[in-house]
């Protein structure tokens, strides 16, 4: 407990500093929000028009503590201003409306490669020297040197143009509405197994291979000779002894991996046009949606925190060892 209780308070000044961070660096920065769209907007608005929309920014002549205070207040209260590119749409809607596509796809995607990729790695050391090991790893070593976005391209060239096995782009079939039912639900599964594939098998080589290589160091351990000699089984020792210790280091990389997923496959999502985090990142860059990208790259930190505090509750389930510090 005194160790969790620990990391919280790290976890809580981290976020502290982003937040800090999120607040200052558009301040510090020549130009705002304001003047940007003042100068998208050109013979459009008014010139005092300029000062309503940097009160409506949070950009205002007080003094910058004062600022501070109101920005932190806001955050409190969900509010992260108002969107440039989709004015006057707030940024929090702004997000919501990309953050369930990025949720499923990039979540299924980590979940998926992170699975498999231990499973094989696990499986490819306990039998070492059979095809499993010796063929497997330079494959996806192979495929892993590609650029993900590379092979969304392929995948979509291939499978989705010249075959038309797949659907090319979007989230779900232009002539289905939205809705709970067995079509709409479909519909979304078959345009994700592209953008899916394309991550996992980026990925997957670097689950398996990181796996592989904790686990030969942990058969060495004189417990899995002891669990040997006592006959417990091949099964039960590969997977209650070997795995679960060898299993620590891609826990830490999961935790990481998934707090990154609400950053979402930014290319892929722009390779396959789905919309998603990653592509509303573009959007807000493109348009110099300032407000848009700090309330993106908030999300993204604090989802990282969050996902790298549930590791450290993992890791005091499965490491007995991280209790008694």
């Amino acid at each position: 407990m005194r160790h969790l209780l620990r990391n919280l308070g790290l976890y809580a000044f981290a976020a502290w500093a982003s937040l800090t961070l999120n607040f200052l660096i558009p301040r510090l920065m020549p130009g705002d929000p304001a003047s940007a769209m003042f100068a998208r907007f050109a013979g459009q608005l008014q010139p005092e028009a300029i000062d309503s929309l940097r009160v409506a920014f949070g950009f205002t002549d007080e003094p910058l503590h004062q600022q501070y205070f109101t920005y932190v207040a806001h955050l409190f209260q969900g509010d992260l201003g108002l969107s440039i590119a989709y004015f006057p749409s707030k940024v929090t809607d702004v997000i919501a409306t990309g953050l369930g596509w990025t949720l499923l796809l990039s979540g299924i995607a980590v979940i998926i490669s992170f699975a498999l990729g231990t499973a094989l790695g696990v499986v490819a050391t306990w039998k070492r020297g059979g095809w499993l090991d010796s063929v497997l790893p330079p494959v996806l070593i192979f495929l892993g040197a590609f650029p993900y976005f590379w092979l969304a391209m392929v995948l979509l060239y291939t499978l989705g143009f010249v075959l038309g096995a797949f659907p090319a782009r979007h989230a779900y079939s232009d002539t289905i509405a939205p809705a709970l039912s067995a079509e709409f639900i479909l519909s979304v599964m078959q345009h994700m197994v592209l953008p899916v594939s394309a991550i996992v098998i980026a990925s997957l080589g670097g689950w398996m291979l990181s796996m592989r290589s904790t686990m030969v160091g942990v058969l060495a351990e004189d417990y899995i000779t002891m669990a040997n000699a006592k006959g417990l089984s091949q099964k039960r020792i590969m997977f209650h002894y070997a795995a679960r210790n060898a299993l620590l280091p891609n826990i830490t990389g999961f935790g990481m991996a998934l707090g990154f997923v609400l950053s979402g496959s930014l290319l892929t999502e722009i390779v396959f046009s789905y919309p998603g985090q990653g592509y509303l990142l573009i959007q807000a860059v493109r348009n110099q949606d300032y407000p848009l990208m700090q309330g993106i790259f908030l999300t993204i930190t604090l989802a990282v925190l969050g996902a790298n505090l549930l590791v450290d509750i993992l890791y005091v389930w499965l490491d007995p060892r991280t209790r008694a510090r």
